[in-house]
């Protein structure tokens, strides 16, 4: 069955959603997400209930069919993966090829993306340290936290960040933090909860709000 770029766009934002939220997802969320009013949000479900691939009851909110998450993981490997083009082969910035790739993850041919998947040698994250599904839907679960939960004088390695937001990777790409980078926890200021930091060992402190430290997902080292 065919969808289009719209409906690939909504299931995409529930899978997402659910992921975070580990619930059933809510009209206001999804239209939060996409940007776009409630009123829309309902009539596309009601098409995409249509074609079986979500649960839908007014006023109880979304969740995916089986047929709805493989689509979804689909599209989320397309769009990862062609993240990774970009950035390996293309030499993009990561802050460059969220966009792009929101482009590119509709394309149908899946012989393009199991070949394009083979050359860049089977990847299982993209630039941003997010899991790319493979070609059966299997996806690795990520059992990271966000650097704002760590512990004052503990040391983490950054393995994930927000791809969404291309002013948080610019900044990011400033102060010098990337994926793999090790983050050691020197103080937690209570006034405005953001964290000083010290970034690969290399005794120069860096204060960031906690806007940011939410968006960096780390594990233990």
């Amino acid at each position: 069955m065919d969808f289009s770029s719209a409906e690939e766009n909504y299931l995409k934002a529930i899978y997402h959603l659910s992921e975070q939220q580990k619930e059933e997802v809510s009209t206001n969320s999804i239209a939060d997400e996409l940007q776009t009013k409630p009123a829309s949000v309902s009539d596309m479900l009601k098409k995409l209930a249509a074609k079986k691939v979500i649960n839908y009851v007014k006023y109880k909110g979304v969740t995916l069919t089986d047929k709805g998450r493989s689509v979804a993981l689909l599209i989320v490997r397309k769009h990862r993966l062609w993240e990774v083009f970009l950035v390996e082969k293309l030499k993009f910035n990561w802050d460059e090829v969220h966009e792009v790739a929101e482009q590119l993850e509709h394309i149908k041919s899946r012989s393009m993306i199991e070949r394009l998947d083979m050359f860049l040698g089977f990847p299982k994250f993209d630039p941003h340290g997010d899991p790319i599904p493979d070609k059966n839907g299997n996806i690795a679960v990520l059992t990271a936290k966000p650097l704002a939960e760590g512990i004052t004088g503990n040391s983490y390695k950054v393995v994930s960040v927000s791809d969404s937001d291309a002013a948080l990777l610019q900044y990011l790409d400033k102060v010098g933090i990337s994926i793999g980078t090790v983050l050691q926890i020197t103080d937690k200021i209570v006034y405005d909860s953001s964290i000083e930091i010290n970034i690969d060992n290399q005794n120069r402190q860096q204060l960031v709000s906690k806007m940011v430290s939410e968006n960096i997902l780390v594990v233990d080292i």
